[in-house]
């Protein structure tokens, strides 16, 4: 296992860039996460894939009590307010009130792809 590990070191996949971060932050898994926000609040839950990140606008503000949803996307110089859940899978480019539940948009067909069996 020594020798494993001296061919293929452990790689770092949480990346934190925020300098004022309330109490109580916690990452569910942190694999693959980017943190860049301008603040972060308390008691916050984020989980592995997400992505806090600036524009050259700036960067996001979290509130308190947010949850961070697996491979939820928040980006820009917008403000998430307090005791709100960013469901999986949703990109948040804009303000989010207080109390609320962000969800990426459902499902949709592009364009049929159907082959035929000829």
């Amino acid at each position: 296992m020594r020798h494993l590990r001296l061919l293929m070191p452990p790689l770092p996949s949480l990346y934190i860039n925020t300098e004022d971060i309330g109490q109580g932050l916690f990452f569910q898994h942190g694999f693959s996460s980017v943190v860049s926000a301008k603040s972060i609040g308390k008691n916050c839950w984020i989980n592995q894939q997400v992505t806090i990140g600036h524009t050259a606008q700036g960067a996001p503000v979290i509130g308190d009590n947010v949850r961070i949803g697996a491979g939820a996307i928040v980006i820009g110089n917008i403000k998430i307010g307090n005791n709100v859940t960013i469901a999986a899978g949703a990109t948040v480019n804009m303000d989010v009130p207080d109390n609320s539940l962000v969800v990426p948009q459902k499902a949709r067909i592009i364009e049929n792809h159907i082959v035929s069996k000829q």
